[in-house]
């Protein structure tokens, strides 16, 4: 999507500023909804000048820091690939033009320090935040498929699949960190402007499905099952997996041995289970029956769930959903090409044969004719590209899957043509594990009982201060969503990939980086703006150059750096880059406060607004976040 075209005011303000010189604009930069591009572009077009190097090299080498210590952009000169960088820094730097916009540069060892010029900074940030809105921080113009824009605008499209609990198995802390992450990343490429696709992936199908109707059978209670349809599914599978222990420890004990396990497989538990699913795939309608009864209530239940965590998906797939016949044709062709060989009535594949030693033998189809995990995941991936043909597809899976959807891309890219095509497009993003997760219930992780414990906790932190309690119109709802807060939070406050423990007491504190503390960030902000009764015409109609306190200044730096922090974000898919802005802003916030008043300022109203105007950009900017991060801003608590 073309770039949209700069504000009418703040080109007049560039135009001024460079006396009528228009603003050169490099690839990548989008100086309509960036603010930092503006400086880049104007940092680039001198250097490429005193430099006479490419401009295309200098531009995406400029970088934002990580703390304001360290200037406002920073140039590492040997990304340049120039000889002597330290010479080059320095004698760069002196040769550097005066400029309303930058500081003189300062050059560093082979760095290059450049710093805004604070009397300009607020005209060009907050005007543009305030006037996005919403939508600040969000760039579309890399969302379309094609570039040629004589053609007809076509978004590229994403299938996401995460969450995907097991039908009758608990909602455990593997599919609450899948939830979180991948709603996160929903909402990242929604934002980005791709046409997103939210696939819960259910596991619906199989033999553990077999295993939970025989179950049924002997446990079910139709009476328990209409009070709590999921607890009692996982009762029942509880019981069941117990009587079943013995005999699968015996099959894999046997398995290990190199027995045949063909009678194994045929008799006791594991052969009803079998059998039932046989039906299943064979298309009785008794079997079908009762598994449409539990899979329908239990999607109805999930929804609920869901909801809490602000969670929604465009498509309940499952399991259930491949078809067959893409399954028979995926294995004739594995079959033909030689990828897959038969096996005592098994169809499996040795992926050492194929330059692959690490992914060892995998079965693609069980010994008495049924599929499995791995054939459906593959029935699956094609389906996907025929139904959306889309440009990219996420699995959010915990790390422990690493091995089989390493197989099923593997297993794709030997197939060859369109459905190698197809493995270039699919990625894994993984999660490590959350540890020590208990409730009232025990060892049982229901997810609705995690989030009915963090909320009791929240609403009791809450009743402590009862002059604000009485002040929030809905106590309980915005207990409940500063729980929440406080598990995502938690839960996005590392790399993905890091294990963390689960922490009521922590994640529930005021204090330190959590989701209350970050709520009341919010609710503070709101609440300075309510008292302050401007309205935003008025707000945008601030003198910002009353804003020139280090503390404002501060606070507009960090403010500009949001869309940079976007970008960066949807290169590493990682929240906690988000996450940790967030709380730098939070943080310059506390400590401005009691410096820049706003209702009273003794400065004067003309101070008040502008410095309400401020706060309302800060404030947008971290509801912009809050929001992408799937967290519900509260405005008072």
């Amino acid at each position: 999507m073309a770039a949209p075209k700069l504000d009418s005011e703040l080109a007049g303000l560039l135009a001024n500023l460079r006396e009528e010189k228009p603003l050169s604009v490099y690839n990548g930069a989008v100086p309509s909804i960036n603010p930092v591009d503006i400086f880049r572009c104007v940092i680039t077009e001198e250097l490429a000048k005193i430099t006479e190097l490419d401009a295309s090299l200098i531009y995406p080498a400029l970088e934002w820091t990580s703390t304001l210590e360290k200037g406002d952009l920073i140039l590492a000169v040997p990304r340049l690939r120039v000889s002597a960088p330290a010479e080059k820094a320095a004698s760069w730097a002196a040769a550097f033009p005066p400029s309303p916009l930058i500081k003189p540069p300062v050059a560093t060892g082979t760095f290059l320090r450049f710093d805004y010029n604070p009397d300009i900074l607020p005209k060009i940030v907050l005007p543009l935040i305030l006037k996005l809105g919403p939508s600040y921080g969000l760039d579309d113009t890399n969302s379309l498929k094609s570039t040629d824009l004589t053609a007809r605008a076509t978004k590229k499209k994403i299938v996401i699949e995460f969450s995907s609990p097991n039908i009758a198995k608990q909602f455990h802390a593997g599919h609450l960190r899948s939830t979180i992450i991948g709603g996160f990343l929903s909402n990242l490429y929604e934002g980005a402007g791709w046409e997103t696709i939210r696939m819960n992936y259910l596991g619906d199908w199989g033999r553990q499905y077999g295993l939970l109707a025989v179950g049924w059978k002997k446990y079910g209670d139709q009476k328990a099952f209409d009070t709590d349809p999921i607890a009692h599914l996982f009762d029942v599978y509880v019981k069941i997996s117990a009587d079943f222990k013995p005999e699968e420890d015996e099959f894999k004990a046997a398995g290990k041995r190199g027995e045949n396990t063909v009678l194994l497989e045929s008799r006791g538990l594991l052969g009803e289970a079998k059998a039932y699913f046989k039906r299943m795939e064979d298309g009785d309608e008794e079997a079908l029956a009762l598994w449409r009864k539990f899979r329908g209530i239990s999607v109805e239940k999930y929804k609920t769930t869901y909801a809490r965590l602000n969670i929604h998906f465009t498509d309940y797939s499952g399991e259930s959903t491949v078809k067959r016949e893409t399954m028979e044709m995926a294995e004739r062709i594995l079959l033909e090409k030689g990828i897959a060989e038969q096996d005592n009535g098994a169809v499996l594949i040795d992926f050492k044969k194929h330059g692959a030693k690490k992914l060892d033998v995998a079965l693609i189809r069980n010994r008495n004719g049924t599929s499995n995990y791995l054939l459906r995941d593959i029935g699956a991936a094609i389906q996907r590209q025929l139904t959306y043909n889309m440009n990219k597809m996420i699995y959010v899976v915990m790390s422990e899957q690493e091995a089989h959807l390493q197989r099923l891309f593997k297993i794709l890219d030997l197939m060859g043509g369109e459905y190698a095509a197809l493995a270039g497009k699919m990625q894994h993003v993984t999660f490590g594990k959350v540890m020590g997760m208990s409730t009232r219930r025990g060892t049982v992780k229901f997810l609705d009982d995690i989030l009915n414990d963090v909320g009791e906790a929240m609403h009791d932190v809450m009743r402590r201060n009862e002059n604000k309690y009485q002040q929030v119109e809905d106590p309980e709802k915005v207990a409940d969503i500063l729980g929440i807060s406080a598990v995502m939070v938690q839960d996005m406050s590392g790399k993905r990939i890091n294990n963390y423990p689960f922490n009521i007491e922590r994640m529930t504190s005021f204090e330190g980086d959590t989701g209350p503390y970050l709520q009341y960030a919010h609710a503070r902000l709101c609440s300075i703006q309510r008292k302050a009764a401007l309205s935003h015409d008025e707000i945008l109609q601030a003198d910002f150059s009353l804003l020139n306190e280090p503390h404002a200044i501060g606070l507009v730096r960090l403010l500009a750096q949001y869309p940079d922090v976007m970008g960066h974000t949807f290169k590493t898919l990682e929240p906690t880059t988000i996450l940790t802005y967030l709380f730098r802003l939070t943080h310059q916030l506390s400590s401005s406060y009691d410096v820049l008043r706003v209702v009273g300022a003794p400065e004067g109203m003309a101070t008040t607004i502008a410095r309400a105007a401020l706060y309302e950009a800060a404030r947008q900017t971290i509801h912009c976040g809050m929001m992408l991060l799937g967290l519900s801003p509260v405005d008072r608590m």
